[in-house]
């Protein structure tokens, strides 16, 4: 990723401290990325890429918010109700066998995905949010208290936010920030002097999902771990775009969900350290977590089942499998190339567009980009490029406090997925030319 991240360096010169993009004549024209694989074919594996969108073809840049879902996931899902279709763990006929053996295999997919030590400490969630919310409801009501510190970043989506903020009024424990620069960056300065005696956590983004920046997690985990201090990763937008390794990390918690890794909606995964796990009280009570149950106490099933309770979303999970199984077969470094490519060659074009102001320069960024059009509203942007079958996302992308450092209140945002084009590319830039047309 470091050598793709690299390249940018044609366009980066063109950026103004400010965001402000020119078109220099001294600056190399752009350049068509060659594909890492074939991406017709790959293409063709997303059926709802062909669909016509105002009677045009369909451009999807929206992939940050959430990705399209291959035929093989699809059909993960369909079969399970097909063919599977019984709950797990409970059943002794043939049906639920199957299902649970499934099911199971699924977590242990997941544990080599992210390079696990084992499937006790693959935690399946209803996603992101709910991942950050059983630790801060499970380990951080257990382990905090009146004083204590809880370390984020300015960068935050809500989602890593808002859980923290209800458990510091729940504990009486503080919620502080750390800085981010005018590229996007982080402030390290910033994060080692609020590394304090009274931090008992930090939880950061893996890679910020309205400025696109790659944060050095595993440098600020080792800064953390200096000071005792265990870290949550807030995996959402890395997982699609980096190879992740949790033990090479050394994170304590990881959390990602499916939707944004070309699986099913409604599923996510927390990784937890199986130490701390095992020390956790559980989050949520009720079936499928409990060894015993009398009127009067009741006892825990061992991990992973004591964070699962109820019946879990089953055809969501072999949907998961199925979506990281694919991308482990195209390749996380072949990926991560050709959106890197995308991303630069996007950016060498938006530098075409006079009035274009990027919103996150940072040196090192997965595929997003997010930007402003002088004298144009982001949603209106948005709304005339839907008009030319262009689908980007506009708002503030639940990351206020991003929005706030900039003094602004949203930003249109281009993000990629592997299966883009330069040619979607394109689409987008003349779709903007024509915005710029109407608001001349």
């Amino acid at each position: 990723m470091s050598g793709a991240a690299g390249r940018r360096g044609s366009w980066a010169a063109k950026a103004q401290p400010d965001g402000v993009l020119s078109s220099s004549l001294t600056a190399p024209p752009p350049r068509r990325p060659a594909d890492p694989f074939d991406i017709e074919r790959v293409r063709e594996d997303f059926p709802i890429l062909r669909q016509r969108v105002r009677g045009k073809t369909l451009v999807y840049l929206d992939n940050a918010a959430t990705s399209q879902k291959p035929q093989v996931v699809i059909d993960a899902v369909s079969r399970f109700y097909t063919d599977e279709n019984a709950n797990i763990h409970r059943g002794v006929h043939y049906l639920s066998e199957r299902a649970t053996e499934a099911y199971d295999e699924v977590r242990e997919t997941v544990a080599r995905f992210l390079n696990a030590r084992s499937g006790r400490e693959i935690i399946f969630t209803g996603g992101t949010t709910d991942g950050i919310n059983l630790v801060a409801q499970s380990y951080g009501r257990s382990q905090l208290k009146p004083g204590d510190d809880i370390l984020i970043t300015v960068m935050e989506h809500h989602s890593n936010i808002v859980p923290w903020q209800l458990l510091c009024e729940a504990t009486g424990a503080r919620l502080r920030a750390v800085a981010i620069t005018g590229s996007g960056e982080l402030d390290l300065d910033s994060f080692e002097q609020l590394l304090g005696d009274r931090t008992r956590l930090v939880a950061v983004a893996h890679v910020s999902n309205a400025l696109g920046t790659i944060n050095p997690v595993k440098q600020l985990i080792a800064l953390a771990h200096a000071r005792g201090i265990p870290v949550l990763v807030d995996g959402a937008q890395a997982v699609p775009h980096l190879r992740v390794d949790v033990q090479d990390l050394d994170c304590d918690f990881f959390v990602f969900s499916g939707h944004k890794v070309y699986g099913p909606t409604g599923v996510g995964v927390l990784y937890g350290r199986e130490a701390l796990l095992e020390k956790m009280p559980p989050y949520r009570g009720g079936g499928d977590m409990i060894s015993t149950v009398t009127l009067q106490h009741s006892t825990w099933a061992p991990l992973p089942a004591k964070f699962e309770a109820g019946t879990p979303m089953i055809a969501e999970v072999m949907g998961l499998g199925s979506a990281l199984e694919y991308v482990t077969r195209l390749g996380l470094d072949s990926i991560g190339s050709w959106e890197h490519e995308l991303l630069s060659y996007a950016t060498q074009r938006l530098g075409e567009i006079e009035g274009v102001r990027l919103i996150g320069t940072a040196r090192s960024k997965a595929a997003v980009v997010g930007f402003l059009l002088e004298g144009v509203h982001p949603h209106d942007i948005g709304t005339i490029l839907d008009d030319q079958g262009v689908a980007i996302r506009a708002g503030h992308h639940c990351a206020q406090l991003v929005m706030e450092r900039f003094g602004i209140s949203a930003t249109a945002r281009a993000s990629f997925a592997f299966y883009n084009t330069p040619a979607e590319v394109d689409s987008l830039i003349a779709g903007l030319h024509t915005v710029k047309k109407m608001f001349a």
